[in-house]
């Protein structure tokens, strides 16, 4: 027991010593080793006080040599007369060379992950201990924490602003080298894409109208271009519909041929030949599909955790979904389901910014806009919205003429309204809505037979 109690956390000094000598002896190599390191990643404080002076110097484009870093510390308060200007020569006195200081990081890299996974073996046995909760919350909090360790993030903490920059800057840099006009993933649907900035990470997106207005249409029409176009994984989570009927809506839109005719599978040749090559582009996708009904937030997020290269989540629909540990999604008075139906977009935001990709969720909507002479939705129109509006950070109204004036010759016009955007401005975008296929275009597109 005695030499478990002396057991000293895994770590490399001389690794450590080696990475910041050689960003002393060669300043050209400190962009690669900030976008690999953080300063905890040490766990000599010297090490640590003096890596995380390079990386607030680098952050400022400051000239990082053995001099300057001495002065930084010294304007820090982290210098000592007796020891750090030694030691600093020490430094780049043991590195051999600057040439392998990515070996070196590695190594500090994985040390400093072995220390995490000990720790939160530790905060896991300890919620273990305690008990409170249940076994499904501690499965839960145990699984976050071995996920934030995956992704290379804490599970919190307060972040200086000064290492924040370093990201925001390499976002920004990667827009700018990028092909497309927009930051995020394109949903297919080129004038949407410009209102909204595309599909961008952390971000949730809520599709809401009253039903028959085409909002898991549009979800599916989004969800299948991501997973043509971006090369990651879609997870979708059908609440309502079967794997089956939602494949079959994506042949239809992928091929072009009736959705009820499909249904039927009376196919002439040039048909199947259609349907065979939609078959092939949606084969050659990595679209997940979950029809479970009972599913909760915990369950799915769990589930998007082990989905390697994942890029978008779509779940089909909002009202539909449980909370952890509630018996189902009906049988609440009307004042709890709406507290419920909060806590779960609460939830559904939060799983957006842990897994760090754009989650899609359909929603209803009320009755409410029946009443109304425009019956175009609003905000107000969520169904048991609570804090569903103020956790979204995009929602999209989708209002079609042709439902409500069946008895004119349809437009197959579909007005998609930004009734919330972070990303930009409120607005309309006119889509093309395919009923027969159940799928939008852009207006200007034309689908050649």
């Amino acid at each position: 027991m005695d030499e478990l109690l002396g057991r000293q956390m895994p770590h490399s000094p001389q690794a450590e010593q080696a990475v910041i000598g050689s960003m002393l002896i060669d300043s050209r190599c400190v962009p690669e080793v900030v976008g690999k390191l953080r300063g905890d990643d040490f766990f000599v404080k010297l090490n640590r006080d003096l890596y995380e002076t390079i990386y607030s110097m680098f952050s400022f484009s400051k000239i990082i040599d053995p001099v300057t870093v001495l002065d930084e510390m010294r304007s820090a308060g982290l210098y000592d007369e007796a020891r750090t200007p030694q030691y600093v020569m020490d430094l780049m006195n043991v590195t051999p060379t600057a040439a392998n200081v990515m070996e070196y990081a590695a190594i500090v890299r994985d040390m400093a992950l072995q220390r995490r996974v000990a720790e939160a073996g530790g905060e896991i046995r300890d919620i273990a201990m305690t008990g409170e909760g249940g076994a499904d919350t501690i499965l839960e909090a145990a699984e976050r924490k071995v996920y934030a360790l995956r992704q290379d993030r804490t599970t919190g903490g307060l972040e200086p602003a000064s290492k924040v920059l370093v990201n925001v800057f390499q976002q920004l840099s990667d827009a700018a080298n990028s092909e497309s006009a927009i930051p995020g993933k394109s949903t297919g649907l080129p004038d949407l894409d410009k209102a909204i900035m595309g599909l961008n990470d952390s971000d949730l997106i809520l599709v809401a109208a009253r039903p028959g207005m085409g909002k898991t249409s549009l979800a599916m029409t989004i969800a299948l271009h991501v997973g043509k176009f971006s090369g990651k994984a879609v997870a979708i989570f059908s609440l309502e519909m079967s794997r089956e009927q939602l494949v079959l809506r994506l042949l239809s839109g992928e091929s072009y041929i009736d959705n009820r005719k499909l249904q039927t599978g009376k196919l002439s040749a040039a048909e199947w030949s259609k349907l065979s090559a939609a078959a092939a582009a949606i084969s050659g996708t990595n679209i997940l599909i979950d029809d479970n009904p009972m599913l909760s937030v915990a369950d799915m997020s769990a589930q998007c955790r082990r989905v390697p290269n994942l890029g978008l989540v779509v779940i089909d629909y909002l009202q539909l979904m449980q909370s952890a540990g509630s018996s189902g999604a009906t049988g609440f008075t009307g004042e709890n389901r709406q507290q419920i139906v909060s806590d779960i977009s609460r939830m559904l935001k939060i799983m957006a910014k842990e897994l760090m990709v754009p989650v899609i969720c359909v929603s209803q909507l009320s009755r409410a806009s029946e009443g109304r002479t425009n019956k175009r939705p609003m905000l107000s129109d969520l169904r048991e919205s609570g804090a569903i509006e103020q956790d979204a950070d995009i929602v999209l109204g989708i209002y079609r003429d042709d439902y409500y004036n069946r008895d004119e010759a349809p437009t197959n016009i579909a007005e998609c309204i930004m009734l919330k955007n972070r990303r930009g401005e409120t607005g309309t975008v006119e889509l093309q809505w395919l009923p027969e296929y159940t799928t939008f275009a852009c207006v200007d597109t034309r689908h050649e037979e």
